[in-house]
């Protein structure tokens, strides 16, 4: 059975969630916990209090990430257009990992595979984005080439230029390249 929060408590973990995904946001998974505590307006020690380790607050942070990852995949799913669809939900998933660098690194990086529900949601959402493509191929708008791999290297790739590019909109170019080669003639 779970032990119940005081207030206070509450308060200071959902403090500490909002300003981690702010400075992960902004910094990467790298970043700095003291910065995180501060900007929550806590000490060090509570910040450990309620995460032991930077890993168990990456993976409270990031579960909910995954979440909406699932849940882009899922609507993709039900769109009428498979092709419409597929382009979609890889501009939303490239836009995602542009504004939020700690975002862009987790779904590119298997350093959190030992965290089940991460490692849970990530399948989930591989299988999904995977059917997203596969209905795309099925319509005749995606190469047949194109598969889950491909897939993978394009959002490390985008990770790449969101990280390096000096215009902050430089993905939006690079993916209208790449989402011009993917479709059929």
């Amino acid at each position: 059975m779970a032990t119940r929060l005081r207030a206070d408590a509450r308060r200071n973990r959902a403090a500490l969630l909002s300003a981690a995904r702010e400075v992960f946001a902004e910094q990467g998974l790298d970043a700095s916990l003291d910065e995180i505590a501060r900007r929550a307006g806590v000490g060090n020690a509570t910040l450990y209090r309620r995460f032991p380790s930077r890993r168990h607050l990456i993976a409270e942070v990031f579960a909910i990430h995954m979440t909406a990852a699932v849940h882009l995949a899922d609507q993709a799913c039900e769109h009428p257009d498979p092709w419409a669809a597929f382009v979609g939900y890889l501009t939303r998933v490239c836009e995602l990992q542009a504004t939020d660098r700690g975002l862009a690194e987790l779904l590119v990086t298997t350093m959190f595979d030992d965290d089940e529900r991460l490692s849970a949601l990530r399948a989930t959402a591989q299988r999904r984005a995977v059917d997203v493509l596969v209905r795309a191929q099925r319509a005749g708008r995606l190469r047949p080439d194109f598969t889950r791999h491909d897939l993978w290297l394009v959002m490390m790739a985008n990770a790449g230029v969101n990280r390096h590019a000096t215009d902050p909109y430089a993905w939006r170019r690079q993916l209208a390249l790449l989402i011009g080669g993917l479709a059929t003639r």
